[in-house]
């Protein structure tokens, strides 16, 4: 038994018989809890729990279902247990598509969030930027590359330094997941259950867009679902994708070298 799921099972007083580990968890340990009720919750662990319950929090008040957050404490996060088939059907995507949207008309009042925030040792910077250019050039890729070698921060600077002929000055400043690929959407019956693991600040909606079609191809349901885009979105979809592209090669390696080489150099960086 771990020393998170000892804790775990100490704060619930849960027996660890009744706890088990959840498959995925990249980034931090996820357990199931069973209670003797019945009742079925999910224990996460990391050192921002507090912050993760106040993204979730805010994806339901923007009308978009999250897990409920029914306990945060001492580096524990007890989250509501919500039923996953993984089918993304057609109904699924359209549904996501609805959702997301809806997600996006919540707006802020500036870009960033009021609390930093971090992808397992990746620190997201979400202080305030007086443009999104700078925000994204600063909080989100040039400090990404921070960390590797050199090659990889020359090019990321350069980019940096020309953003504002790429990006919009001051798109919306709409509520992001700031994560959302297939495995942080969990789907039940053709329609989305519930997003989960959440990494919110608000910015530019496209970021969102950007990261669904990191790894796959959403298909027409969820676009003609989302509604329309705005003009250009494809040429700036690149800026977007680097970032989560240098989490992976921060993250896991090598592997993802090649996915940050091609998006440097469609963006001729």
């Amino acid at each position: 038994m771990s020393a998170f799921c000892r804790k775990v099972a100490a704060l619930t007083g849960i027996a660890d018989t009744q706890i088990e580990r959840l498959a995925g968890g990249d980034l931090s340990e996820v357990l199931l809890v069973r209670r003797t009720d019945g009742h079925q919750s999910v224990a996460k662990g990391g050192p921002a729990t507090v912050v993760e319950a106040g993204m979730l929090r805010a994806i339901r008040d923007a009308g978009v279902p999250a897990p409920i957050v029914e306990a945060e404490h001492d580096g524990v996060l007890l989250l509501e247990h919500v039923p996953n088939d993984g089918v993304f059907s057609a109904s699924a995507w359209r549904d996501l598509g609805i959702l997301l949207r809806r997600l996006h008309g919540r707006l802020g009042d500036g870009y960033g969030w009021p609390a930093d925030y971090r992808l397992g040792s990746v620190e997201m910077d979400n202080r305030p930027a007086s443009d999104w250019p700078s925000f994204w050039g600063e909080r989100r890729l040039t400090a990404t590359a921070a960390l590797l070698d050199r090659p990889w921060r020359d090019r990321v600077h350069r980019l940096a330094g020309h953003l504002a002929e790429i990006l919009p000055s001051s798109p919306r400043p709409v509520l992001l997941h700031g994560d959302l690929w297939p495995g942080n959407i969990l789907v039940a019956n053709g329609a989305v259950a519930a997003l989960i693991d959440p990494a919110c600040y608000f910015g530019h909606g496209e970021v969102d867009l950007a990261m669904l079609t990191l790894f796959g191809s959403p298909p027409e349901e969820f676009l003609c679902a989302y509604g329309p885009l705005e003009p250009g979105w494809q040429q700036r979809r690149a800026a977007y994708q680097l970032f989560p592209a240098l989490v992976h090669l921060r993250l896991f390696g090598q592997g993802y070298a090649g996915m940050v080489d091609r998006l440097l150099g469609s963006l001729a960086a």
